[in-house]
């Protein structure tokens, strides 16, 4: 049977479901509420700060400030604990970029630290390693839609920044992603479980530090003070009243999504051990509720006749599987090194060579569509040993 890549006929040819998922006729009526109400920005309007309060009480925490996306939120979270010039934050070194730029945006030296081989989650020990006496704060990634181990990096002392941009609906011992730091920030970009285009979210339970955050996204006025009255140097970061329409009747989906995504990856989770080489990265040990925001899948090439993982996407994406390459080590990007310096991160560097992605719309797919993904590559091992790499 040739790979599609020579000719071959592709394994699945009906395509797979859309993310964003089609608009629901409550998110039309609410956009067409804030278009013919004229209120469109969140200083005249009631939806932002409605879906602030709603999505805060979803995960657990008092309150929730919206912000134009996630990365702001980031930058926001830090400055609110006083982070800047002179400070240094702990991040992973398998994340988005924007996990370390926040921190340089804030005045700060982002640092980074290895993570764990089995989860790509941040590592305890290499956090506890890169501690020193100007870090002002920790940024666990909830990677992948998984809470980190924030139990033992809370045992640092060290606030807790928590970059929850894919881990909406995620939980750790029954205790929601947003809640287990002192302070949590969403993402509402495209490719996020609830999505406008772009936006964010920031939540905590500390009520200065709120009040800071509300600051800071709304050019440094004041709770309860007058319109140009700014005590604070702050920014307008305010999201619009059109994304907040877009969002809240997501609130009430988000469940059944993460149910559904969570069922496909357990079974895609067998199907991929079966073809051999290929394994799906479980949450960190403690995760009572992975929202499978990616599926990452690590890929032995021993098992495919030494082929690279460029060459493995490129046959997968010919048998009608879209794959992602993932993240770079933070470590190898060279836009950071005047900040992070010479930073070696072995096991980040060994997954950006090793690890492929399943985005979360093919988590969506029925058990046809997800059987299709283990029958493409198995096809595709099958094809690469019999045609191994020439070393």
């Amino acid at each position: 049977m040739r790979l599609a890549l020579d000719g071959g006929t592709p394994v699945h040819t009906s395509g797979w479901p859309a993310w964003p998922p089609p608009a629901t006729p409550e998110q039309r009526e609410q956009l067409l509420e804030v278009l013919d109400g004229g209120a469109w920005g969140a200083t005249g309007g009631t939806k932002v700060a409605g879906f602030a309060t709603a999505f805060a009480a979803s995960v657990g925490a008092e309150h929730g400030v919206c912000v134009v996306n996630g990365t702001v939120g980031l930058f926001l979270a830090l400055r609110a604990l006083g982070v800047g010039p002179g400070d240094e934050v702990i991040v992973p070194a398998y994340t988005f970029v924007a996990s370390a730029t926040s921190v340089v945006l804030a005045g700060a030296r982002p640092v980074l630290a290895d993570v764990t081989p089995d989860t790509l989650h941040l590592d305890p020990a290499a956090v506890e390693r890169a501690i020193t006496p100007r870090t002002r704060a920790i940024m666990p990634v909830h990677l992948a839609g998984a809470p980190t181990d924030t139990e033992s990096l809370r045992a640092f002392g060290i606030p807790l920044v928590e970059d929850a941009a894919q881990a909406h609906g995620a939980a750790r011992h029954g205790r929601p992603a947003g809640s287990l730091g002192a302070v949590a920030c969403f993402s509402f970009q495209s490719s996020k479980a609830m999505t406008a285009g772009e936006g964010g979210i920031v939540v905590t339970g500390d009520r200065a530090v709120y009040e800071s955050l509300w600051s800071l996204h709304n050019v440094g006025r004041r709770l309860g003070g007058g319109w140009y009255e700014h005590p604070e140097i702050g920014w307008n970061l305010r999201m619009t009243e059109f994304q907040a329409a877009v969002l809240a009747p997501q609130l009430a989906l988000l469940d059944g999504q993460v149910a559904a995504r969570e069922r496909a990856a357990a079974y895609l989770a067998g199907e991929l051990a079966a073809v051999g080489g290929l394994s799906l990265l479980p949450g960190p040990e403690g995760t009572t509720r992975h929202s499978r925001h990616l599926g990452i899948v690590r890929y032995a090439p021993a098992e495919f006749g030494g082929r690279s993982k460029a060459d493995f996407i490129a046959a997968m994406a010919a048998e009608g599987v879209p794959l992602d390459a993932g993240y770079r080590s933070l470590s190898r990007e060279t836009a950071l090194r005047p900040h992070v310096g010479e930073a070696s991160c072995p096991v980040a560097e060994t997954a950006e060579d090793s690890v492929v992605w399943l985005r979360q719309n093919l988590l969506m797919a029925d058990d046809d569509a997800l059987a299709d993904i283990a029958a493409a590559a198995a096809k595709v091992r099958r094809e690469f040993r019999a045609q191994p790499e020439l070393t």
